[in-house]
């Protein structure tokens, strides 16, 4: 039974899943399908922290259903824009669970990563897959991986549109 190890991009996908179908990402779901015939090593989901009453509802479901919840502070800077980015942790941890994993899984559509999935692939006898949103996921991810999975159907939860 292959080893997997899970890291969940949450600001990315909360975004990209927004954008295109305008419903959230089912991470039960998610976490079920990445496991399935496999033996889970860690799954971590990289978010940003804003402290609101919401968000610490949703980090507690995440802890809840098995994901390590990381955080990083929500900045907004002098200009109005926001950083919350954790582009360098996801690879770091990438690279410290490649030795302890046959596949690692990442549930991002950031272009930012296909360095990193390249030279584990190279360096390391592992498969990496990666689940993004259709269209909004870099292409140069989607070739470098091993393979791609479509958040689109099963994954989803509709939001329920209020009158």
């Amino acid at each position: 039974m292959d080893r997997v190890a899970i890291f969940a991009d949450v600001q990315n996908i909360y975004y990209t899943v927004q954008e295109k179908y305008h419903s959230h990402f089912d991470y039960t779901a998610f976490l079920k399908e990445a496991t399935s015939e496999r033996r889970l090593v860690k799954a971590i989901a990289y978010a940003t922290n804003r402290g609101d009453d919401r968000q610490i509802r949703f980090q507690r479901i995440l802890r809840e259903i098995g994901f390590e919840v990381k955080l990083t502070p929500f900045i907004r800077r002098a200009d109005g824009s926001a950083k919350g980015d954790w582009d360098v942790g996801i690879a770091l941890d990438m690279v410290e669970y490649a030795e302890q994993a046959d596949v690692l899984v990442l549930a991002s559509g950031d272009g930012d990563f296909t360095p990193v999935v390249r030279k584990l692939l190279d360096e390391h006898s592992l498969s990496i897959d990666v689940y993004g949103v259709p269209g909004l996921t870099a292409s140069s991810l989607v070739r470098t991986a091993t393979s791609f999975t479509p958040i689109d159907g099963g994954l989803l939860i509709p939001i329920p549109t209020t009158w």
